[in-house]
Formats: C-alpha cells, sequence, structure tokens
C-alpha cells in the first residue's frame, strides 16, 4: 500500500518530533567543565537551575506558529537504582542510564498534563533495551499511558535502536499504530523514501525520520552551513510531495548547544511560509489512514 500522504492544499508535509531523554541537566555539569574548560557549567547544579527544561519555550513558539508536535517519552532504568555497581563506574552504563527521570516526578506529570491539554501528541520513547522485548514495550507503554491519562499512538525507539521487522511487530502487537525510529544519527536525507509506508500491509504505518539535529553541520560554529542543509532538505521534500521527519531533542534549546533553537525556529517558518503541512505524525496519520484497510487485489 502506497500513496501521498500529503494533506490537500499543501506542498508538502513535515513532522516534527522531539524525544524527551534528559531534561535535567546532572553530570553534564561536570562534564563540560572539564572538555569545555568554562567552570560556568559548575553553576547548573545549583538547586532550582534547569537548563535542559526547555520545554516553556519550545511550546510558546510552536503555540504562535499555530503548530503541534509529538513528544516521545522515556521510561528508562536508573543507574543506581536499577542497574548491577558493576556498571555504575562504566562510560556505557553512565551514557545508557545516568541522569533519567521519573514517569512519578512532578515536573513530568505536570509537563505531560500540558502537553496533552495543549494538543500536543505524547508518544512512547521505547527503552535502550526494549528493542526486541515485547513485554518490556508493553509495560513502558502502561506505565506512560497512566502517567499520561490516555493512550498513545505512535512511538520511537531510544538511540534510533530498530530490529526490523521484529520491532514494528512488537509495536503492533502492543496497539502502537506507527513507529519513527528508521533513520540515522549521523546523516539525513529521505534514504528510506519520500512517503510513510505500511511494512505489513496493514494500518502499521513506519514514518522514516529525515533528519536529527546532531546529524546536520553544528550552527554554533557555522550556522549558513547548518542552514544551507535544512533548505536543501526542505525544496527536495516539496519536489517530491515528501514527508519530511525532523527530531530535535528538546536540550538542543539550551545554551549548551548554540545555534539550534535558531535553526529549528527557521525550519518550521520557512516549512510554513513554502506552503507545507506541519504536525505530528500522528495527526498525520489520523488524516491519511481510513478505519479499515481493504485488503489489496
Amino acid at each position: 500500500m502506497s500513496g501521498n500522504w500529503v494533506p490537500e492544499g499543501h506542498e508538502f508535509a513535515l513532522c516534527l518530533t522531539h524525544d524527551v531523554d534528559r531534561p535535567y541537566k546532572t553530570y553534564q555539569s561536570l562534564f563540560y567543565a572539564l572538555t569545555r574548560r568554562d567552570p560556568s557549567h559548575l553553576l547548573d547544579l545549583a538547586p532550582g537551575r534547569r537548563p535542559y527544561w526547555t520545554f516553556p519555550e519550545l511550546l510558546r513558539f510552536e503555540r504562535e506558529q499555530g503548530v503541534r508536535s509529538a513528544f516521545y517519552v522515556l521510561d528508562e532504568q536508573s543507574l543506581f537504582r536499577d542497574r548491577p555497581p558493576r556498571e555504575w563506574l562504566t562510560m556505557e552504563g553512565w551514557q545508557l542510564f545516568a541522569g533519567r527521570y521519573d514517569l512519578d516526578d512532578a515536573p513530568i506529570r505536570a509537563l505531560l498534563s500540558t502537553l496533552r491539554r495543549g494538543g500536543w501528541e505524547v508518544g512512547l520513547h521505547g527503552s535502550y533495551e526494549a528493542v526486541d522485548d515485547r513485554a518490556m514495550l508493553s509495560a513502558e507503554k502502561r506505565r506512560l499511558e497512566s502517567a499520561l491519562g490516555e493512550p498513545v499512538q505512535g512511538g520511537r525507539q531510544h538511540y534510533l535502536r530498530l530490529e526490523r521487522p521484529a520491532t514494528w511487530e512488537h509495536y503492533r502487537a502492543i496497539g502502537l499504530s506507527y513507529d519513527t525510529t528508521l533513520g540515522s544519527p549521523d546523516e539525513y536525507g529521505f534514504a528510506h523514501g519520500y512517503q510513510p509506508f505500511r511494512p505489513f500491509d496493514d494500518e502499521f504505518v513506519v514514518f522514516p525520520l529525515t533528519v536529527m539535529e546532531g546529524a546536520l553541520p553544528d550552527p554554533g560554529e557555522d550556522f549558513r552551513r547548518a542552514w544551507a542543509a535544512v533548505d536543501s532538505l526542505l525544496t527536495e521534500a516539496a519536489e517530491n510531495d515528501a514527508v519530511m521527519t525532523a527530531l530535535w531533542h528538546p536540550r538542543h534549546f539550551s545554551r549548551d548547544h548554540p545555534g539550534y533553537d535558531r535553526l529549528y525556529r527557521r525550519l518550521v517558518t520557512t516549512a510554513l511560509e513554502r506552503g507545507a503541512w506541519v504536525g505530528p505524525p500522528g495527526e498525520l496519520y489520523a488524516l491519511s489512514t481510513p478505519t479499515s484497510v481493504p485488503a489489496d487485489d
């Protein structure tokens, strides 16, 4: 099953997504203080400072533009609470499990409520080890839905980990309608086509990831080069009636990642100026997927 997913009256579609990985700056303060030789990062360890909590500014911008996006929320294990002591002093253990949040954290609960009431989509950000574990994915989905107060429709795997087609089979089996994992953290482009596709010829849909912010030239070092890359993607999308899916992590709107906030704002406003439909994948899925899909002849 195929077809053009771009809503009528639009030149192309831009799906906006955000993976909520680390909304709190913890060990990064020491890391940046040492690697960037900037001790001011240590100030971010002070009580009440939350430089990675960029949601108010991000939501305000999207609201002003009349668009919404999807936030994929992670239910990851904690390094010191859930992982074995042998991992506590390993680089991999810190990278994967340190500085995580809990779905019961009051700020997270308040954020979920804000997103739900404001019309944003909340989806599942499947944890690192759940890529091929249906029971784990199902449990994470149940916990997220309990915290959110409503079912979730789709999601993306942490670190873009994907087992094809097993992960999609798990997503479909636990009641998800779509996945946005298929893509690269290091490269951008339409490597997997210009349209979402149905790997099982049914209602389940894959939205290929076109670009993650970290794959682009660093806008803090050379904004013109970074924008040229984004502009080329928008042009290609318009020329091919494409669905373009973009991932910006919320922490990339902080001062630790200069230029990415500006780049995202220009991405959204330029797409709107060029006649794009802009919104979350779940909304585009609802617009493009019938309640029942007829069997192929």
